[in-house]
């Protein structure tokens, strides 16, 4: 709803406007409408399960748009379940943690238990480690304690450095467009 509110503001108007349940596995009407509608760009506000099979029926039945999301699509499942037809699909994200050299050795941890540390997990030992810093800082675990140090401090984290910002927000890094393509990664 947000990004169709932005879209028309900035003067852009949409052949359709549609959604679908979580757990819906045919989108043959759905993609047929989109054919007709002459749909280019398939701009997904849902999750990789329901994406990856928009994807893949897309392609089966000869529509040739571009879906484009955000995070709710970073999952390597998504290649799973829309096979070839996922090249060319982009969403925004972060900057990619797993790809920092100072994170070699903990990404390296993770595969080695068996877990790929991908989407928002380093984002998750970020928050960890900046928890865990402030908890230090304010020498104690009280929440109150914590939460004022940690709208003082600025923290190494797997992010970089990581601070707040006036309203208690982080300060990020912007978002990257990632393009899947083929490839073993």
């Amino acid at each position: 709803d947000e990004t169709k509110k932005a879209a028309n503001a900035a003067g852009v108007k949409e052949a359709m406007y549609e959604g679908v349940n979580v757990g819906d596995k045919d989108f043959s009407a759905l993609i047929a409408k989109m054919k007709e509608a002459g749909v280019s760009v398939i701009y997904w506000g849902g999750l990789h399960t329901e994406a990856g099979l928009i994807i893949r029926q897309a392609a089966d039945q000869g529509l040739k748009a571009k879906l484009v999301s955000g995070d709710g699509i970073v999952s390597n499942e998504l290649a799973s379940i829309a096979g070839d037809a996922v090249e060319g699909t982009l969403n925004t994200f972060g900057p990619d943690p797993t790809i920092n050299p100072a994170n070699k050795d903990l990404v390296a941890k993770f595969k080695a238990a068996g877990f790929n540390p991908e989407a928002y997990t380093l984002y998750s030992y970020a928050a960890l480690q900046t928890i865990a810093a402030a908890a230090k800082d304010a020498g104690s675990l009280d929440a109150e304690a914590v939460a004022a140090a940690m709208k003082k401090g600025k923290f190494s984290t797997v992010l970089g450095e990581l601070s707040f910002d006036e309203k208690g927000d982080p300060k990020l890094p912007g978002y990257v467009m990632y393009e899947w393509k083929k490839g073993p990664d």
